[in-house]
């Protein structure tokens, strides 16, 4: 089975390559207003686009409402740990950039530029994301290595007035605490009950620490295990780890309360295993899960192959498995939180996004797969199910009011059907572009 999942993985590679040849990216920029004659750049550039210049520079919010900056974003990496493939650098980073890029428009309705940029420092990237800020809504960090990533979300969500958003870290925090919600509802215990794990100590797991603990879970009831073990407060690295990353410092000190100094002490009697780790599979050890309590949850999000294949952890005795994987059950996936959370704080005009809004998105993801049915193979839902995204976006913009993030003021309502407009009209056009042959299906010769 092990190697029928590495072919499966590597027939993926290959088509991507081929369609990527094909059409020359993944995304580009059209237009949105008419253009029937050079008149029309009378309007739309000079003389009259000074009168709009003016006015944005009498009050800058302006800006929201005059151009583009209310709906656009920044995909921003230096390319320092693309997937699950390290440091290959920022051109290598550009297509999945692109592929980020095309689901914030597809499913959020939200325009996205992908930018990976050449920086040394992050001292440099600061100042890069600084520059920025004027063109956009928002800015969303993605694919930094670790703990570069938590310095430069912690310093630019302080230094900068529009929301800043590392999905690695905060997209992918909220997509396990949306699946783990029905998880658990499936084998019959409670968040603030269950003992949790958490297979590596960057930037996803550490995130999710973080928000798990704002959802409810205490942070005793919580191991964390990275290359040298289980985090505790007696590890004899922990000053290395206060002056180099104070983030997992932070948490050895208010996790494992039992102080388990080896991964089989951590893992015997834990009700849910979260491993967000090195690529598989054989990381995760069957005789690990076989230690958990009974009806024990795995998820192993490693990309492009988890940890454990899923078969696997079923026969060492866990009830509900998930990964990131879109071709196995229960795909935990930051797709269904990004273009949500950005959707509904692009449209109040936010400054921030905090942890409470990741776990408002959550309860209404996690709430929509309860709706419909939920089982072993379905505890969250799919990216083809639509309607989830307008309901996540509404639920994220009403916290961000209430929190006092935002700009201008919105209801659930009101933002439910606003992000339903602006999410339809994404897909309906490029539909229609398909339709009239200006995007050409993918040849099947290259699929085969």
């Amino acid at each position: 089975m092990s190697n029928a999942g590495e072919d499966r993985t590597k027939k993926w590679y290959e088509v991507s390559i081929k369609v990527a040849r094909n059409y020359g990216g993944k995304v580009s920029m059209m237009p949105k207003v008419p253009i029937k004659g050079l008149r029309d750049f009378s309007i739309y550039y000079t003389p009259g686009v000074a009168g709009v210049s003016l006015e944005i520079s009498k009050n800058p919010d302006l800006s929201f409402e005059l151009t583009w900056r209310w709906n656009a974003i920044a995909v921003l990496t230096d390319g320092t740990r693309v997937l699950g493939l390290g440091n290959v650098g920022p051109e290598a980073a550009l297509p999945v950039m692109e592929g980020k890029a095309l689901i914030f428009k597809y499913l959020g309705g939200v325009d996205a530029i992908p930018l990976p940029i050449r920086v040394k420092s992050k001292e440099e990237f600061v100042a890069v994301a600084k520059a920025i800020e004027p063109s956009f809504g928002g800015i969303n960090l993605e694919d930094i290595e670790s703990p570069k990533c938590f310095y430069l979300l912690e310093t630019l969500r302080r230094e900068l007035n529009i929301p800043v958003w590392h999905d690695d870290q905060q997209g992918t925090a909220g997509a396990i605490l949306a699946g783990l919600y029905n998880a658990l509802k499936v084998v019959d215990k409670k968040l603030t009950g269950v003992r949790i794990v958490l297979f590596g100590a960057g930037a996803s797991n550490i995130a999710a620490a973080e928000v798990l603990h704002t959802a409810g879970v205490p942070y005793e009831n919580m191991t964390l295990i990275d290359s040298k073990g289980p985090l505790h407060a007696d590890r004899e690295d922990m000053d290395k780890l206060m002056l180099n990353n104070p983030w997992k410092y932070n948490l050895a000190l208010k996790t494992n309360k039992e102080r388990h100094k080896t991964i089989e002490e951590a893992m015997n009697g834990a009700d849910v295993l979260i491993s967000a780790s090195t690529p598989g599979p054989g990381i995760i050890k069957k005789d690990w899960v076989r230690l958990m309590n009974k009806d024990s949850i795995v998820f192993a999000l490693a990309n492009p192959v988890p940890e454990i294949w899923p078969w696997e952890a079923k026969e060492a005795g866990a009830r509900v498995v998930a990964t990131g994987r879109s071709d196995f059950p229960n795909q935990i996936n930051n797709s269904l939180i990004f273009p949500s959370v950005f959707r509904g704080a692009l449209d109040v005009r936010a400054r921030a996004i905090s942890n409470e809004v990741i776990v408002a998105v959550a309860r209404e993801i996690a709430k929509y797969a309860e709706e419909r049915g939920i089982s072993e193979d379905y505890i969250i839902p799919t990216m083809e199910e639509w309607e989830v995204y307008p309901r996540a976006a509404a639920a994220a913009a009403v916290e961000i009011v209430n929190e006092g993030l935002a700009r201008v003021s919105t209801t659930y309502r009101e933002e439910l059907e606003r992000a339903r407009e602006i999410i339809a009209k994404a897909r309906a056009s490029m539909e229609k572009l398909m339709r009239e042959g200006l995007i050409r299906e993918i040849p099947a010769e290259l699929v085969r």
